[in-house]
Protein backbone atom coordinates (compact mmCIF):
# COMPACT_ATOMS: atom_id res chain seq x y z
CA UNK A 1 0.00 0.00 0.00
CA UNK A 2 2.81 2.43 0.83
CA UNK A 3 4.36 1.67 -2.57
CA UNK A 4 1.11 2.64 -4.31
CA UNK A 5 1.07 5.90 -2.35
CA UNK A 6 4.60 6.86 -3.43
CA UNK A 7 3.89 5.94 -7.06
CA UNK A 8 0.70 8.01 -6.96
CA UNK A 9 2.58 10.98 -5.52
CA UNK A 10 5.27 10.90 -8.21
CA UNK A 11 2.88 10.23 -11.11
CA UNK A 12 0.41 12.91 -10.07
CA UNK A 13 3.19 15.47 -9.77
CA UNK A 14 4.75 14.37 -13.07
CA UNK A 15 1.40 14.61 -14.91
CA UNK A 16 0.81 18.11 -13.49
CA UNK A 17 4.26 19.25 -14.67
CA UNK A 18 3.67 17.81 -18.16
CA UNK A 19 0.37 19.64 -18.56
CA UNK A 20 2.06 22.87 -17.41
CA UNK A 21 4.39 22.53 -20.41
CA UNK A 22 1.54 22.76 -22.95
CA UNK A 23 2.08 25.69 -25.29
CA UNK A 24 -1.45 27.05 -24.95
CA UNK A 25 -2.68 26.46 -21.43
CA UNK A 26 -6.39 27.03 -21.00
CA UNK A 27 -8.47 27.51 -17.87
CA UNK A 28 -9.24 23.78 -17.89
CA UNK A 29 -5.51 22.98 -18.07
CA UNK A 30 -4.82 25.14 -15.04
CA UNK A 31 -7.66 23.46 -13.18
CA UNK A 32 -6.32 20.03 -14.07
CA UNK A 33 -2.83 20.99 -12.89
CA UNK A 34 -4.25 22.11 -9.54
CA UNK A 35 -6.36 18.96 -9.29
CA UNK A 36 -3.48 16.60 -10.06
CA UNK A 37 -1.27 18.49 -7.62
CA UNK A 38 -3.85 18.05 -4.84
CA UNK A 39 -4.19 14.35 -5.68
CA UNK A 40 -0.42 14.07 -5.55
CA UNK A 41 -0.43 15.64 -2.08
CA UNK A 42 -3.18 13.21 -1.06
CA UNK A 43 -0.96 10.28 -2.05
CA UNK A 44 1.97 11.87 -0.21
CA UNK A 45 -0.01 12.25 3.01
CA UNK A 46 -1.05 8.60 2.73
CA UNK A 47 2.59 7.53 2.51
CA UNK A 48 3.49 9.76 5.46
CA UNK A 49 0.58 8.34 7.47
CA UNK A 50 2.02 4.86 7.05
CA UNK A 51 5.43 6.04 8.22
CA UNK A 52 4.13 8.10 11.14
CA UNK A 53 1.03 6.21 12.36
CA UNK A 54 1.63 2.77 10.85
CA UNK A 55 -1.75 2.87 9.09
CA UNK A 56 -3.57 5.16 6.62
CA UNK A 57 -5.91 7.83 7.92
CA UNK A 58 -9.38 8.33 6.46
CA UNK A 59 -9.03 9.84 2.98
CA UNK A 60 -11.20 12.55 1.47
CA UNK A 61 -9.81 11.97 -2.03
CA UNK A 62 -13.22 11.22 -3.56
CA UNK A 63 -14.72 14.31 -1.92
CA UNK A 64 -11.98 16.18 -3.77
CA UNK A 65 -12.50 14.21 -6.99
CA UNK A 66 -16.22 14.99 -7.31
CA UNK A 67 -16.09 18.82 -7.41
CA UNK A 68 -12.72 18.90 -9.20
CA UNK A 69 -14.02 16.72 -12.03
CA UNK A 70 -17.18 18.81 -12.25
CA UNK A 71 -15.27 22.09 -12.49
CA UNK A 72 -12.86 20.64 -15.06
CA UNK A 73 -15.75 19.47 -17.25
CA UNK A 74 -17.52 22.82 -16.93
CA UNK A 75 -14.36 24.67 -17.93
CA UNK A 76 -14.03 22.49 -21.05
CA UNK A 77 -17.59 22.54 -22.35
CA UNK A 78 -18.67 26.08 -21.40
CA UNK A 79 -17.90 28.98 -23.72
CA UNK A 80 -15.70 31.65 -22.12
CA UNK A 81 -15.64 29.88 -18.75
CA UNK A 82 -14.05 32.03 -16.07
CA UNK A 83 -12.61 30.92 -12.75
CA UNK A 84 -14.00 32.82 -9.78
CA UNK A 85 -13.03 32.92 -6.13
CA UNK A 86 -16.43 31.52 -5.24
CA UNK A 87 -15.44 28.25 -6.94
CA UNK A 88 -13.07 27.60 -4.04
CA UNK A 89 -16.14 26.85 -1.94
CA UNK A 90 -16.29 23.48 -3.70
CA UNK A 91 -13.11 22.54 -1.83
CA UNK A 92 -14.51 23.35 1.62
CA UNK A 93 -15.86 19.82 2.36
CA UNK A 94 -12.52 18.27 1.33
CA UNK A 95 -10.49 20.62 3.52
CA UNK A 96 -12.95 20.26 6.42
CA UNK A 97 -12.76 16.46 6.51
CA UNK A 98 -8.99 16.41 5.92
CA UNK A 99 -8.41 18.67 8.93
CA UNK A 100 -10.79 16.74 11.19
CA UNK A 101 -9.25 13.43 10.14
CA UNK A 102 -5.84 14.54 11.38
CA UNK A 103 -7.26 16.11 14.53
CA UNK A 104 -9.11 12.89 15.40
CA UNK A 105 -6.49 10.52 13.92
CA UNK A 106 -9.35 8.61 12.32
CA UNK A 107 -7.99 5.46 10.57
CA UNK A 108 -9.09 4.44 7.08
CA UNK A 109 -10.70 1.22 8.25
CA UNK A 110 -14.12 -0.38 8.05
CA UNK A 111 -13.50 -2.90 10.79
CA UNK A 112 -14.57 -0.49 13.53
CA UNK A 113 -16.99 1.60 11.50
CA UNK A 114 -20.06 0.73 13.60
CA UNK A 115 -18.25 0.74 16.92
CA UNK A 116 -19.88 3.09 19.42
CA UNK A 117 -16.87 5.26 20.15
CA UNK A 118 -16.18 8.98 20.33
CA UNK A 119 -15.71 9.38 16.55
CA UNK A 120 -18.77 7.48 15.30
CA UNK A 121 -20.45 10.81 14.56
CA UNK A 122 -17.53 11.80 12.34
CA UNK A 123 -17.55 8.54 10.38
CA UNK A 124 -21.32 8.79 9.90
CA UNK A 125 -21.13 12.43 8.83
CA UNK A 126 -18.28 11.63 6.48
CA UNK A 127 -20.21 8.75 4.85
CA UNK A 128 -23.32 10.84 4.30
CA UNK A 129 -21.30 13.74 2.88
CA UNK A 130 -19.45 11.36 0.53
CA UNK A 131 -22.66 9.88 -0.86
CA UNK A 132 -24.31 13.29 -1.30
CA UNK A 133 -21.19 14.65 -3.00
CA UNK A 134 -21.02 11.65 -5.33
CA UNK A 135 -24.69 11.78 -6.38
CA UNK A 136 -24.94 15.56 -6.77
CA UNK A 137 -21.68 16.18 -8.61
CA UNK A 138 -21.94 13.02 -10.69
CA UNK A 139 -25.38 14.05 -11.99
CA UNK A 140 -24.23 17.61 -12.72
CA UNK A 141 -21.06 16.41 -14.47
CA UNK A 142 -22.80 13.80 -16.65
CA UNK A 143 -25.52 16.31 -17.53
CA UNK A 144 -22.91 18.88 -18.63
CA UNK A 145 -21.13 16.37 -20.87
CA UNK A 146 -24.32 15.06 -22.50
CA UNK A 147 -25.68 18.59 -23.02
CA UNK A 148 -22.40 19.63 -24.62
CA UNK A 149 -22.37 16.65 -26.99
CA UNK A 150 -25.95 17.36 -28.06
CA UNK A 151 -25.17 20.99 -28.97
CA UNK A 152 -22.01 20.32 -31.00
CA UNK A 153 -23.93 20.17 -34.29
CA UNK A 154 -25.14 23.73 -33.71
CA UNK A 155 -21.70 25.06 -32.83
CA UNK A 156 -19.13 23.50 -35.17
CA UNK A 157 -18.85 22.60 -38.84
CA UNK A 158 -16.15 20.02 -38.11
CA UNK A 159 -16.54 17.84 -35.03
CA UNK A 160 -13.22 16.24 -34.15
CA UNK A 161 -12.91 13.63 -31.42
CA UNK A 162 -11.45 16.08 -28.90
CA UNK A 163 -14.65 18.14 -29.12
CA UNK A 164 -16.81 15.11 -28.30
CA UNK A 165 -14.85 14.54 -25.04
CA UNK A 166 -15.65 10.84 -25.11
CA UNK A 167 -12.87 10.17 -22.61
CA UNK A 168 -14.76 12.20 -20.01
CA UNK A 169 -17.79 9.96 -20.45
CA UNK A 170 -15.48 6.98 -19.97
CA UNK A 171 -14.28 8.46 -16.67
CA UNK A 172 -17.89 9.02 -15.55
CA UNK A 173 -18.70 5.35 -16.26
CA UNK A 174 -15.46 4.09 -14.69
CA UNK A 175 -15.88 6.29 -11.63
CA UNK A 176 -19.46 5.17 -11.05
CA UNK A 177 -18.48 1.50 -11.33
CA UNK A 178 -15.72 2.20 -8.84
CA UNK A 179 -18.13 3.92 -6.43
CA UNK A 180 -20.77 1.20 -6.67
CA UNK A 181 -18.12 -1.44 -6.02
CA UNK A 182 -16.80 0.63 -3.13
CA UNK A 183 -20.24 0.75 -1.53
CA UNK A 184 -20.73 -3.02 -1.92
CA UNK A 185 -17.27 -3.82 -0.55
CA UNK A 186 -17.88 -1.48 2.39
CA UNK A 187 -21.22 -3.07 3.26
CA UNK A 188 -19.85 -6.62 3.04
CA UNK A 189 -16.76 -5.70 5.04
CA UNK A 190 -18.74 -3.97 7.78
CA UNK A 191 -21.40 -6.66 8.14
CA UNK A 192 -19.52 -9.93 7.59
CA UNK A 193 -15.77 -9.60 7.37
CA UNK A 194 -13.03 -7.70 9.08
CA UNK A 195 -10.65 -7.52 6.10
CA UNK A 196 -9.66 -3.98 5.27
CA UNK A 197 -8.89 -4.04 1.56
CA UNK A 198 -10.52 -0.65 1.12
CA UNK A 199 -7.35 1.53 1.22
CA UNK A 200 -5.62 -0.62 -1.42
CA UNK A 201 -8.72 -0.65 -3.61
CA UNK A 202 -9.30 3.09 -3.28
CA UNK A 203 -5.75 4.24 -3.93
CA UNK A 204 -5.25 1.76 -6.79
CA UNK A 205 -8.35 3.12 -8.55
CA UNK A 206 -7.21 6.67 -7.81
CA UNK A 207 -3.78 5.93 -9.29
CA UNK A 208 -5.41 4.62 -12.47
CA UNK A 209 -7.47 7.81 -12.69
CA UNK A 210 -4.29 9.88 -12.35
CA UNK A 211 -2.83 8.07 -15.37
CA UNK A 212 -6.02 8.60 -17.40
CA UNK A 213 -6.32 12.28 -16.47
CA UNK A 214 -2.65 12.92 -17.20
CA UNK A 215 -2.70 11.15 -20.58
CA UNK A 216 -5.94 12.57 -21.97
CA UNK A 217 -5.61 15.92 -20.24
CA UNK A 218 -2.31 16.45 -22.05
CA UNK A 219 -3.95 15.67 -25.41
CA UNK A 220 -7.15 17.63 -24.82
CA UNK A 221 -7.40 20.79 -26.90
CA UNK A 222 -9.45 23.89 -26.23
CA UNK A 223 -12.96 23.29 -27.55
CA UNK A 224 -14.32 26.81 -27.59
CA UNK A 225 -12.07 29.63 -28.66
CA UNK A 226 -12.67 32.95 -26.94
CA UNK A 227 -15.65 34.55 -28.62
CA UNK A 228 -17.11 38.07 -28.57
CA UNK A 229 -20.01 37.12 -26.31
CA UNK A 230 -20.29 40.69 -25.04
CA UNK A 231 -21.52 41.80 -28.48
CA UNK A 232 -24.39 39.34 -28.49
CA UNK A 233 -25.93 38.69 -25.09
CA UNK A 234 -26.75 35.09 -24.28
CA UNK A 235 -30.49 34.63 -24.57
CA UNK A 236 -32.57 31.48 -24.53
CA UNK A 237 -33.41 30.16 -27.97
CA UNK A 238 -37.00 29.49 -26.88
CA UNK A 239 -37.50 33.16 -25.98
CA UNK A 240 -36.49 34.55 -29.35
CA UNK A 241 -38.87 37.22 -30.64
CA UNK A 242 -37.89 37.01 -34.32
CA UNK A 243 -40.67 37.96 -36.70
CA UNK A 244 -41.30 35.98 -39.89
CA UNK A 245 -39.89 38.86 -41.96
CA UNK A 246 -36.72 39.05 -39.89
CA UNK A 247 -36.23 35.27 -40.11
CA UNK A 248 -36.56 35.47 -43.87
CA UNK A 249 -33.99 38.29 -44.09
CA UNK A 250 -31.52 36.40 -41.88
CA UNK A 251 -32.02 33.28 -43.98
CA UNK A 252 -31.23 35.24 -47.16
CA UNK A 253 -28.13 36.75 -45.59
CA UNK A 254 -26.85 33.34 -44.53
CA UNK A 255 -27.40 31.76 -47.96
CA UNK A 256 -25.96 34.74 -49.86
CA UNK A 257 -22.91 34.76 -47.58
CA UNK A 258 -22.26 31.06 -48.14
CA UNK A 259 -22.73 31.24 -51.90
CA UNK A 260 -20.61 34.36 -52.42
CA UNK A 261 -17.95 34.25 -49.69
CA UNK A 262 -17.72 30.42 -49.34
CA UNK A 263 -16.91 30.45 -45.60
CA UNK A 264 -17.38 26.66 -45.52
CA UNK A 265 -13.91 26.31 -47.08
CA UNK A 266 -12.51 27.35 -43.70
CA UNK A 267 -12.12 24.18 -41.57
CA UNK A 268 -12.26 26.35 -38.43
CA UNK A 269 -15.69 27.72 -39.28
CA UNK A 270 -17.90 27.69 -36.19
CA UNK A 271 -21.11 29.33 -35.10
CA UNK A 272 -19.06 31.95 -33.25
CA UNK A 273 -17.13 32.79 -36.42
CA UNK A 274 -20.30 32.98 -38.50
CA UNK A 275 -22.03 35.13 -35.89
CA UNK A 276 -19.14 37.57 -35.81
CA UNK A 277 -18.91 37.72 -39.62
CA UNK A 278 -22.61 38.42 -40.14
CA UNK A 279 -23.02 40.47 -36.95
CA UNK A 280 -26.05 38.38 -36.05
CA UNK A 281 -26.51 36.80 -32.59
CA UNK A 282 -25.83 33.07 -32.43
CA UNK A 283 -29.25 32.18 -31.07
CA UNK A 284 -30.89 33.95 -34.02
CA UNK A 285 -28.72 32.06 -36.50
CA UNK A 286 -29.48 28.78 -34.75
CA UNK A 287 -33.22 29.43 -34.85
CA UNK A 288 -33.21 30.34 -38.54
CA UNK A 289 -31.08 27.35 -39.48
CA UNK A 290 -33.22 24.87 -37.54
CA UNK A 291 -36.65 26.37 -38.21
CA UNK A 292 -36.45 28.18 -41.56
CA UNK A 293 -33.80 26.09 -43.32
CA UNK A 294 -34.52 22.86 -41.46
CA UNK A 295 -30.89 21.93 -40.77
CA UNK A 296 -28.48 22.27 -37.89
CA UNK A 297 -25.24 24.18 -38.39
CA UNK A 298 -23.15 21.02 -38.95
CA UNK A 299 -25.51 19.70 -41.65
CA UNK A 300 -25.84 23.05 -43.37
CA UNK A 301 -22.12 23.75 -43.65
CA UNK A 302 -21.11 20.24 -44.66
CA UNK A 303 -23.68 20.03 -47.44
CA UNK A 304 -21.92 23.01 -49.02
CA UNK A 305 -18.59 21.28 -48.53
CA UNK A 306 -19.83 18.08 -50.14
CA UNK A 307 -21.15 20.02 -53.15
CA UNK A 308 -17.74 21.69 -53.50
CA UNK A 309 -16.06 18.27 -53.35
CA UNK A 310 -18.42 16.87 -55.99
CA UNK A 311 -17.54 19.70 -58.37
CA UNK A 312 -13.82 18.96 -57.99
CA UNK A 313 -14.34 15.21 -58.33
CA UNK A 314 -16.20 15.76 -61.61
CA UNK A 315 -13.40 17.92 -63.00
CA UNK A 316 -11.26 15.70 -65.27
CA UNK A 317 -8.38 18.18 -65.03
CA UNK A 318 -8.24 17.97 -61.25
CA UNK A 319 -5.27 15.76 -60.40
CA UNK A 320 -5.43 16.18 -56.64
CA UNK A 321 -5.99 13.13 -54.44
CA UNK A 322 -9.43 12.61 -52.92
CA UNK A 323 -8.08 13.40 -49.44
CA UNK A 324 -6.52 16.65 -50.69
CA UNK A 325 -9.82 17.68 -52.27
CA UNK A 326 -11.60 17.07 -48.96
CA UNK A 327 -9.14 19.23 -47.07
CA UNK A 328 -9.34 21.91 -49.76
CA UNK A 329 -13.13 22.03 -49.38
CA UNK A 330 -13.05 22.61 -45.62
CA UNK A 331 -12.98 19.17 -44.01
CA UNK A 332 -10.52 18.86 -41.14
CA UNK A 333 -9.86 15.11 -41.27
CA UNK A 334 -10.07 12.19 -43.69
CA UNK A 335 -12.44 10.22 -41.45
CA UNK A 336 -14.96 13.05 -41.05
CA UNK A 337 -14.77 13.82 -44.77
CA UNK A 338 -15.51 10.22 -45.82
CA UNK A 339 -18.25 9.80 -43.19
CA UNK A 340 -20.11 13.02 -44.06
CA UNK A 341 -19.74 12.53 -47.82
CA UNK A 342 -21.20 9.01 -47.73
CA UNK A 343 -24.04 10.03 -45.42
CA UNK A 344 -25.10 12.81 -47.79
CA UNK A 345 -24.49 11.15 -51.18
CA UNK A 346 -24.81 7.46 -50.30
CA UNK A 347 -21.40 6.83 -51.88
CA UNK A 348 -17.77 7.13 -50.87
CA UNK A 349 -15.78 9.87 -52.68
CA UNK A 350 -13.98 7.21 -54.72
CA UNK A 351 -17.26 5.57 -55.73
CA UNK A 352 -18.64 8.96 -56.71
CA UNK A 353 -15.56 9.76 -58.84
CA UNK A 354 -15.71 6.35 -60.54
CA UNK A 355 -19.45 6.71 -61.25
CA UNK A 356 -18.87 10.09 -62.80
CA UNK A 357 -16.15 8.75 -65.08
CA UNK A 358 -18.55 6.13 -66.44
Amino acid sequence: METIAWIGFSQGLFAAILIMTKKERSVSDRLLVAWLSLLSIEFLTCAIDYRYFGYPLLTSSFILFNPAFYLYVKSLVNINYKLKWVHLLHLVPFIFFEILTYILHEPYSLGNFLVLDSTLWFRSFFSIASVVSWVAYNFATANSILKHRSTLVNEFSNIESYKKVGWLLFIVIFYNLYCFTLVLVSIVTILKFNIDLLPVYNYSALLLLVYILGFYGLKQQVIYKESPRAIFPDERYSKSQLTADKKSRIKSRIINYFEKEKPFLNPELSMDVLSESLKIPKHHLTEVLNVEIGKNFFQFVNEYRVEAVKIQLMDPNNLYSIEAIGYDCGFSSKSSFFTVFKRITGKTPQEYRNTDKK
